[in-house]
């Protein structure tokens, strides 16, 4: 397992879930070109990420840290 792969899947899936959040954020105000920029970054990502667990399942484990860090701090940031 690399290191390196380990904390690229971490920051990819925090970055996910963080532009899932504004994602959310923004379709709800009906800002379509934003949401649309958010949805394009979510997907290649995305694709970054399945590629390198569905090549070892240990980099599940910063996947999910990082997606759970990812919406905790924009939701707790938009709140300010």
């Amino acid at each position: 397992m690399s290191p390196l792969i380990f904390i690229s899947v971490f920051i990819a899936t925090l970055c996910i879930d963080g532009l899932y959040a504004l994602y959310t954020l923004r379709v709800t105000e009906k800002k379509a070109f934003q949401s649309a920029t958010f949805g394009a970054l979510i997907h290649i990502l995305t694709a970054f990420t399945v590629i390198s667990y569905t090549k070892n399942y240990l980099y599940l484990i910063p996947l999910v840290i990082g997606s759970f860090l990812g919406t905790y701090i924009v939701i707790l940031y938009s709140k300010k």
